[in-house]
C-alpha cells in the first residue's frame, strides 16, 4: 500500500495541470455543449446553429491534507497525509470531453456527446490508521479507534454517450423558459472497492511494529471489476478499459428561465438541473464483491507492516483471510451495480454592464459518499466574474467545496480554444487544490 500514497502524491504534483470540470466557461453566456452538460435546458439556447466539440479535457486533485507547497518540502509527504485528528480525504477525477455535436432548430435543442471518466477516491480514512501502517515510529503508544463511518479506497473509470433534446415552451418580450432531457448510455469499464466501517479497536505500537486489534466485529466490502482486480496503484490500470460495454443508463433533466434584454440577450439567467439519475452493471469474468465480518483478537493482533507492499485488493483480502480475522457474510463473483453520484445543480448569471457578468453557482451531491456501491461527488459552490468581448473571454472563478475548500483560479477563451484552472492562483499559494481544463470546439450560422 505505500505504492498508494506515491500515486496520490505523482498526481498532485502532475495535475498542478488539473479541475473541477470546465469551472467558469461552462455557465458562460456563449452558450455550448460544456452548458449543455450541466443542464440540457441550454441545448435549445445555443448561441449559433450547430456546434461541433474537437476535444475537452479535464483533470482535478482534491484533498484535505496537502498544500502545493508541500510537494518541494523536506518533510515525508505520509506524514503530512496523516496528521493531526481529521479523517484523509482525497479526490482524483478526470474527464474527458469526446467528439459531439449540437444543433438548435426553431424552439428545440439537440446534442450527442462523449464522455469518459476516470476517478480514484479516499474516504474519511482514519489518520491514527495511516499513520500506524505507513510512519510506525516503533516508540511505544496505544490508539484507541473509534470509528463508526466506512473508510473507503474506490477507483472507478467508465464512458458515457449522451443524447439530449431541448425546448423553448414560453417567450415573449421579456421571459423565455426552456427544459431539456439527456438520456446518457454508460459502459463502465473497471472499479474497485475496499470498504471497511465501523472499526472500533486499539493500535498498539511498540520496538516490534504497530498492531491492530478490535473490540468489536467491524465490516469490510472488496469488490473489484476490470484492470482494477490486477492493481489499484497503477494510474495505467484506469485508462486501459475506461469503456467497457453497454451496462447502464442515467438520466439528467433540468429547466432554464431568462429574464430578457433584447432578442438574443438577458439581464439574468437561471438555471436548475437534476444529473447522474442512474446506475450501471460491472460484467467481466474476473468480477469479485463480498463482505465480511473482520474480527481481530488480542491473542492474535494484527501486523500493519503486512501491508506495506501490497498492489491489489486480493493481496489484501490473503493477508486477513491466512490470519484468520475474516469471514463470508454474503459473496457475489458475478455482475455488481453501482450507482452515479447525483446532483443538484443550480446557478444564476447576472449581466452587470454590457459585456461584464457574474454567475453564482451551486452543486449539492443527492447521496452520500460513503455506500460501498456509491461513485463520490462534491458539494461546490462559486461566484465568477467574467468578462465577454465576443472572440475573446475572460473569467476568475472563486468557489469552496467540502474537500479541498477555498479555491480561485482563472481562464480564458480565444474563439473556440479555452484553457483554465478554478485553482491555480490559490495551488501557487499553496492550496489543496490543483487542476487544468483545456479543449476546442467550433461554432457556426
Amino acid at each position: 500500500m505505500k505504492k498508494i500514497i506515491l500515486f496520490f502524491s505523482l498526481l498532485l504534483g502532475f495535475c498542478c495541470f488539473a479541475q473541477d470540470h470546465f469551472s467558469g466557461i461552462s455557465t458562460s453566456n456563449r452558450v455550448g455543449i460544456l452548458n449543455g452538460a450541466i443542464n440540457p435546458a441550454e441545448f435549445s439556447n445555443l448561441s449559433k446553429k450547430f456546434e461541433i466539440n474537437f476535444y475537452g479535457l479535464s483533470f482535478d486533485v482534491s484533498n484535505n491534507k496537502i498544500g502545493f507547497n508541500d510537494l518541494t518540502s523536506d518533510t515525508n509527504l505520509e506524514d503530512l497525509i496523516f496528521t493531526g485528528t481529521e479523517s484523509v480525504n482525497m479526490r482524483i477525477d478526470g474527464q474527458i470531453l469526446g467528439p459531439s455535436f449540437a444543433m438548435k432548430w426553431r424552439k428545440w435543442g439537440f446534442g450527442i456527446t462523449t464522455k469518459a471518466n476516470v476517478k480514484f477516491d479516499v474516504i474519511d480514512v482514519d489518520t491514527a490508521l495511516g499513520n500506524a501502517i505507513f510512519n510506525n515510529d516503533l516508540t511505544l503508544n496505544s490508539t484507541l479507534l473509534n470509528q463508526s463511518g466506512n473508510q473507503r479506497l474506490s477507483g472507478t473509470s467508465y464512458g458515457e454517450v449522451g443524447l439530449s433534446v431541448a425546448r423553448n415552451v414560453f417567450e415573449n418580450d421579456k421571459h423565455r423558459f426552456d427544459v431539456g432531457i439527456t438520456l446518457k448510455f454508460l459502459f463502465p469499464g473497471s472499479y474497485s472497492n475496499f470498504g471497511l466501517s465501523n472499526l472500533n479497536g486499539t493500535i498498539t505500537q511498540n520496538a516490534s511494529g504497530a498492531f491492530l486489534t478490535t473490540t468489536e466485529p467491524a465490516t469490510l466490502n472488496i469488490a473489484y471489476s476490470g484492470s482494477l482486480a490486477d492493481s489499484f496503484s497503477n494510474f495505467n490500470d484506469y485508462t486501459k478499459s475506461i469503456f467497457g460495454g453497454l451496462n447502464g443508463v442515467a438520466t439528467d433533466i433540468g429547466v432554464n428561465y431568462q429574464w430578457k434584454d433584447g432578442k438574443d440577450k438577458y439581464k439574468i439567467k437561471g438555471g436548475l438541473a437534476i444529473r447522474n439519475i442512474g446506475s450501471m452493471t460491472f460484467k467481466d469474468d474476473n468480477n469479485y464483491n463480498t463482505n465480511y465480518t473482520l474480527s481481530i483478537p488480542s491473542s492474535n493482533p494484527l501486523d500493519l507492516s503486512l501491508f506495506e507492499n501490497i498492489n491489489n485488493l486480493s493481496e489484501v483480502e490473503d493477508v486477513l483471510f491466512n490470519n484468520n480475522y475474516l469471514s463470508i457474510n454474503n459473496q457475489n463473483k458475478t455482475d455488481f451495480r453501482v450507482n452515479l453520484p447525483t446532483l443538484l445543480t443550480m446557478y444564476a448569471d447576472f449581466k452587470i454592464v454590457s459585456k461584464v457578468f457574474v454567475t453564482g453557482y451551486l452543486q449539492q451531491k443527492m447521496k452520500k459518499d460513503d455506500g460501498n456501491d456509491q461513485i463520490t461527488a462534491r458539494n461546490i459552490f462559486s461566484v465568477t466574474p467574467r468578462v465577454n468581448l465576443g472572440f475573446f473571454e475572460a473569467y476568475l472563478p472563486v468557489s469552496t467545496d467540502d474537500v479541498s475548500g477555498t479555491n480561485v483560479g482563472f481562464g480564458f477563451r480565444l474563439a473556440g480554444f479555452y484553457l483554465g484552472s478554478n485553482s491555480i492562483i490559490t495551488s501557487l499559494a499553496d492550496g489543496k487544490q490543483a487542476n487544468i481544463y483545456t479543449g476546442y470546439r467550433f461554432a457556426f450560422l
